[in-house]
């Protein structure tokens, strides 16, 4: 029996995800049945939607599995209790010479918050701010703070701002990682398919790359066991480009590898905030015990890829090795750290994270609807739910190279994921972030044209 109470703030769905996960961790056989979404509903006497919401989120983790007109199941994990102590050469700066630019990564200029950071900064600036010394290498300590209580709460983070770096964004964080690890972990393995950036950096670092094949369940473990490699890159909750989620069972196989082989893992949260079909996936950092975790992040996606800040929540046994080799300079501005600081402190990044999912679903969904009206069997959507974009691959038989060739000549850019990969995994990033609402429809409707080779009217 759980006790789910209406009157508190956190809403039912959480408290019942919770509490279903608590007893398939430490009491539920696997393979036992659980309870229809109509029983729970009457037995509670709340809306079936709430039940479906805490399943859902249930099934995205991997903690149960849907067996088709049977309902729900326990699915098969190593359950152990813990305690908690793009492309390379990508646009980055999209050009209006454009009539649709349909970049993967990017929110649209008036998402940005900028008068209220315009008064964030001038506050910030003020006669107590040392202008005259040289900022923490490690980042500005206040604003570490901060960061440490968001992750700690929001994505189930072990960390605490002793364990922080702020870098200048993704690049900077991969390369003080790409350094730190040569000389220890010089076998590096990543997704395949996967972000380049992070290969890329390796490589140039000498490390031995070994691609590793992705499917439904984003890594494949037993490929990376095979590949003897001793450090690995992968984005679990999210996989790019696939947009697959890794589900416990595998978290906790790949920790286990990790323990056993003196092995660390590179965790790329990079698009965590930005989920619209259920609740973010919890970090697989929370779930390590043995220190093999590396956790990286950035504001760039859900706040602004122009301000270059990004952290690294190190392994405690990497912090003095950090600050011997790298903490001696700061990689962000002070005023820009600052800002940050009270912008995270005085609650508006929570509150600018509302604002900006619930504006970021409606283009995603303006998105799939519009490929859907105007494109209907002539693709499939392999990815979609999350991120500032939704994957697409033509079913009909089109040279990509040519159709991008058209689009340039109609105003359109394209982005394709075929350089994410070498074994050559294909598709069309749609991106929408960048859009604002009323050009959506538009913008798929001439790329619609461009593939249909034909002039399509509103339907």
């Amino acid at each position: 029996m759980y006790i789910l109470d209406a009157n508190s703030d956190i809403p039912l769905h959480i408290q019942l995800y919770e509490a279903l996960k608590h007893d398939i961790t430490t009491t539920l056989a696997i393979g036992s049945k659980l309870p229809s979404i109509r029983k729970i509903s009457q037995e509670y006497r709340i809306s079936k939607n709430t039940v479906e919401s805490a399943y859902n989120q249930l099934y995205a983790e991997g903690y149960i599995e849907s067996r088709p007109k049977s309902g729900y199941y326990v699915a098969e994990a190593n359950y152990q209790p813990f305690i908690l102590p793009e492309p390379i050469a990508i646009n980055n700066n999209p050009t209006a010479s454009y009539l649709y630019d349909f970049f993967p990564a990017r929110q649209a200029k008036a998402s940005f918050p900028l008068k209220l950071w315009k008064r964030l900064l001038s506050k910030a600036v003020d006669e107590t701010l040392d202008l005259g010394g040289y900022p923490d290498g490690q980042g500005e300590y206040s604003l570490r703070v901060e960061i440490a209580r968001y992750l700690t709460l929001s994505r189930g983070v072990v960390c605490d701002a002793s364990r922080i770096v702020i870098g200048g964004a993704f690049v900077d964080s991969i390369n003080i990682l790409a350094d730190l690890l040569r000389d220890t972990h010089p076998h590096f393995a990543i997704e395949d398919p996967g972000y380049a950036v992070p290969r890329t950096v390796f490589e140039r670092f000498g490390y031995h790359v070994s691609p590793i094949a992705v499917d439904e369940n984003g890594l494949c473990i037993d490929d990376l066991i095979r590949s003897q490699a001793n450090a690995v890159y992968i984005t679990p909750s999210h996989q790019y480009p696939t947009g697959a989620a890794m589900p416990i069972t595998n978290r906790l196989k790949l920790l286990t590898w990790a323990k056993e082989n003196n092995s660390y893992i590179i965790e790329d949260d990079y698009d965590s905030e930005l989920t619209y079909r259920s609740r973010p996936i919890p970090s697989l950092q929370g779930l390590d015990t043995d220190d093999r975790v590396i956790y990286i992040g950035t504001f760039s996606k859900a706040l602004s890829p122009a301000l270059r800040v990004g952290y690294i929540v190190l392994p405690h046994r990497l912090i003095d090795q950090y600050k011997a080799f790298h903490g001696h300079f700061s990689r962000v501005s002070l005023t820009t750290q600052k800002t940050l600081e009270l912008f995270l402190q005085e609650g508006h990044w929570e509150r600018h994270l509302r604002k900006i999912r619930n504006l970021n679903r409606k283009k995603h969904d303006l998105m799939k609807h519009a490929l859907i009206k105007y494109l209907g069997d002539q693709i499939e959507i392999v990815s979609e739910g999350g991120g500032l974009c939704i994957n697409i691959r033509p079913t009909i038989s089109i040279d990509l190279n040519l159709l991008r060739e058209r689009a340039e000549n109609a105003g359109l850019k394209l982005y394709y994921t075929n350089d994410c990969s070498l074994i050559g995994w294909e598709a069309i990033r749609m991106g929408f972030g960048g859009f604002e609402m009323e050009e959506i429809e538009p913008a798929v409707r001439a790329f619609a044209e461009i593939v249909l080779r034909k002039t399509i009217y509103n339907m």
